[in-house]
């Protein structure tokens, strides 16, 4: 027989098991501790939970956690589970999370050169991707972030991939097959540039809603990497995938100056080593996965075909878009990428 204190101890159960299931979920997906840290740290990125990114920052958020026995608690937020691109700009910006791997194309929004390595067709191979991202190319943009905002750039840059053309009414096959097409783009004037010097109609569109924009006919197309694009399914509503290789796209790994520097010194260079490490490893991840889903996805249905990117260069050069940028981005810049690239315009 139950007595009157019984419901008051249950009760007591109840409301503390419900505050230990609350707690478990504000350790956001990937939270590693069993107690609280002396440091808690969130980090937000718009991809899914398989992509690289997503898996090697698991990975390295289990790192930190051992290596600074326990003071330092990384929590990832995937998936945009913390708000749209622009979104969680603003909360890196202001300190509400403290790190955030941002395209050059939203950086671009914020620092001009932080959005230099997505000039079209520039970039010919990973070859000199890298030696200009961990160059002076690099080192450039991440002296300008500093500079002209509360935020910091990591040294190595993450990889998202070549950007690639999916549309739902035709391939692209000439620059001339880019015209007036409804196109998603990131939100960025360079991207927007780029597909007008095509005479296409580019659309910004934030990446949450790009599914359903090409699922409702809004734009016929959009462009991404290939492991985006996979792992979006972005191949159940797009019919070709046109291979134009048209800009290099990664991730500058930002981080909150200010809530950074909270940390002691130890614990920053914990930190700092194991995100420019995950980095290296997820490049090599990301061309991998990008390298193996072709064939993947010719079998769900998308259809593939290649492109003379010498065309398209020379139709962007025609239509002045090489010399609006250089003079833009100023000599400085324009020079360190052209180090890199050769001669673009």
């Amino acid at each position: 027989m139950k007595q009157p204190g019984d419901k008051i101890s249950s009760r007591r159960d109840f409301l503390k098991k419900t505050s230990q299931a609350c707690a478990v979920l504000a350790t956001g997906l990937y939270g590693t501790q069993a107690h609280a840290a002396e440091f808690t740290l969130k980090y937000a990125n718009n991809l899914p939970m398989s992509h690289p990114m997503n898996v090697r920052a698991k990975e390295m958020a289990e790192k930190i956690a051992a290596e600074s026995k326990g003071r330092v608690e990384l929590q990832v937020y995937p998936n945009g589970q913390l708000g749209t691109d622009t979104d969680m700009l603003s909360q890196v910006r202001s300190g509400a999370i403290d790190f955030f791997t941002i395209s050059p194309e939203v950086l671009g929004t914020l620092v001009s050169a932080g959005q230099i390595s997505g000039v079209g067709f520039a970039f010919k191979d990973y070859g000199q991707v890298w030696a200009a991202m961990d160059g002076e190319l690099g080192a450039y943009v991440r002296r300008e972030i500093a500079a002209k905002t509360a935020l910091f750039a990591f040294e190595k840059c993450w990889d998202n991939g070549y950007r690639q053309v999916t549309t739902s009414t035709r391939p692209i096959a000439r620059p001339e097959d880019f015209k007036g097409m409804k196109l998603r783009v990131p939100p960025s004037p360079l991207a927007t540039s780029l597909f007008r010097g095509f005479d296409a109609s580019p659309t910004s569109i934030n990446f949450a809603e790009v599914y359903s924009a090409l699922q409702t006919k809004i734009v016929e197309g959009q462009e991404n990497p290939l492991a985006v694009i996979s792992t979006v399914k972005f191949y159940e509503v797009q019919k070709f995938c046109s291979m134009t290789n048209h800009v290099w796209s990664g991730f500058w790994f930002m981080g909150n100056k200010k809530s950074f520097e909270r940390m002691p010194k130890e614990l920053q260079e914990i930190v700092t080593r194991n995100i420019n490490e995950a980095g290296l490893k997820q490049r090599v991840d990301v061309k991998a996965l990008n390298d193996s889903l072709v064939a993947d996805m010719k079998a769900k249905g998308l259809q593939f075909n290649e492109i003379d990117n010498a065309a398209f260069r020379a139709k962007l050069r025609s239509a002045g878009f090489y010399a609006e940028w250089h003079k833009k981005f100023g000599d400085e810049a324009w020079a360190l990428l052209e180090k890199y690239t050769g001669k673009l315009a």
